[in-house]
C-alpha cells in the first residue's frame, strides 16, 4: 500500500464557516487562525471558485502566454508598474535579490464601477484571446468573494468584529496575476523561477499550478515543498497582515524553485490573486497584538504607502 507524504501545511473547509453551525463556524476560525500564526500557509476546500472557471482560464492564459513577445508587450502599460497588463520576462526580482526571476505575467487590476474615480484605471483588453479577460474578471471577483469570508474569519480569531475588513477590501487593489514561467533551455545564471520572498498583500490565494515547484520555509530554516491536492486553493499571510497584527500572523518566505533537469522543457503556469485593501487603509499594529514579549514592531504606515514602497524594492517601479 502506498504511504501517503505528511501535508506541508494543514487543510480546512471554507464552506464550513460560510454554510455551518456555530461550533463548525468556531472550529473553522481556529483552524485557519492557528495555521496563519504557527506557520503561515493553508490548503482551503469548499472555497466556491468553480472549477470550470479556474480549468478555462487556464486555457485562456496559455493561449495569451503563447503569443509572440511583440504582441504580448502591446499589453504593457506605461507608468501602472505591473500593476495592469503584461509584464516581460526579466522585470521582476525579489527584494533581497538583484537577479531578475524566470517567469512573464499578466495583472488584472480591480475595476471600480466609478470609472470618475482618479484611482480608476481600465484593464487592456487582450484582442487575440478575447476570452482571456472576461473570464479573467470573473476569475477575480470569485477570489474576492472566497478572500472577504477568509477576512471574515481572522477577524474573528484576532476578536475584531467579523466584518473588520469589510470596509477596507470594498474596492480594494487587489490583482489577479497569471504567471507563465517559460522552459529554462540553458543553465539559470543563479536565478530560480521565483527567489525566495513574502507576497506584500493582505492574504494570498493561489489556484494549484501546472507544475510543482512551491516551497516554503518552515521555522527551523528548512524548504518544505507544498502540493495541492483536487480543487483545494493555497493560501498564505502576507506583509501587510503581518505588519498588522504586530508579527502574530506569519508572512511565510517561500519560492518557487527549478524542475529537475529532465522536467526544463515543461512550462509552468501559476494564479496568485493577491489581496489587497484599499491604499488609505491603515497598517497601524492593532493595539490587541502588542504584549510584552511582542513589543510593537513597526512604525504606523496605510497600505498605499506600503505598496509604493515594495513595488521599488522588486523593481516594478522606479
Amino acid at each position: 500500500m502506498a504511504v501517503t507524504a505528511p501535508r506541508t501545511i494543514p487543510l480546512v473547509d471554507l464552506s464550513t464557516f460560510t454554510k455551518g453551525d456555530a461550533a463548525q463556524r468556531q472550529a473553522f476560525i481556529d483552524q485557519l487562525g492557528n495555521a496563519f500564526h504557527n506557520i503561515g500557509f493553508v490548503g482551503v476546500t469548499g472555497h466556491g471558485i468553480p472549477k470550470d472557471l479556474i480549468d478555462d482560464f487556464y486555457v485562456a492564459a496559455k493561449k495569451f502566454f503563447a503569443l509572440p513577445v511583440e504582441v504580448k508587450r502591446q499589453y504593457e502599460v506605461p507608468g501602472a508598474a505591473g500593476q495592469r497588463g503584461y509584464t516581460s520576462f526579466g522585470k521582476e526580482h525579489a527584494k533581497q535579490s538583484q537577479v531578475a526571476d524566470l517567469k512573464e505575467f499578466f495583472q488584472i487590476g480591480q475595476e471600480l464601477a466609478d470609472k470618475s474615480d482618479s484611482a480608476f484605471e481600465a484593464n487592456p483588453e487582450v484582442s487575440e484571446v478575447p476570452e482571456f479577460m472576461k473570464l479573467g474578471t470573473q476569475l477575480y471577483r470569485a477570489f474576492e468573494a472566497s478572500g472577504a469570508s477568509l477576512l471574515r474569519a481572522i477577524a474573528l480569531y484576532l476578536r475584531l468584529d467579523e466584518g473588520y475588513f469589510d470596509q477596507y477590501i470594498n474596492d480594494g487593489m487587489s490583482i489577479l496575476r497569471a504567471i507563465h514561467y517559460p522552459p529554462i533551455t540553458q543553465e539559470p545564471a543563479s536565478a530560480i523561477r521565483a527567489e525566495q520572498h513574502e507576497d506584500i498583500n493582505l492574504i494570498t490565494l493561489l489556484v494549484g499550478a501546472s507544475a510543482g515547484g512551491l516551497q516554503l520555509q518552515n521555522t527551523a530554516g528548512e524548504w518544505q515543498e507544498i502540493v495541492p491536492e483536487n480543487d483545494e486553493i493555497v493560501i498564505n499571510v502576507g506583509d501587510m497582515l503581518q505588519r498588522l497584527t504586530n508579527n502574530y500572523l506569519k508572512s511565510t518566505t517561500h519560492r518557487v524553485v527549478n524542475p529537475p533537469r529532465e522536467q526544463w522543457h515543461e512550462p509552468r503556469l501559476s494564479i496568485p490573486f493577491f489581496l489587497h485593501p484599499r491604499p488609505e487603509m491603515k497598517l497601524d499594529v492593532l493595539p490587541s497584538t502588542v504584549t510584552a514579549d511582542r513589543p510593537r514592531a513597526y512604525e504606523p504606515i496605510t497600505a498605499g504607502e506600503y505598496l509604493d514602497e515594495r513595488l521599488r524594492e522588486i523593481g516594478l517601479k522606479k
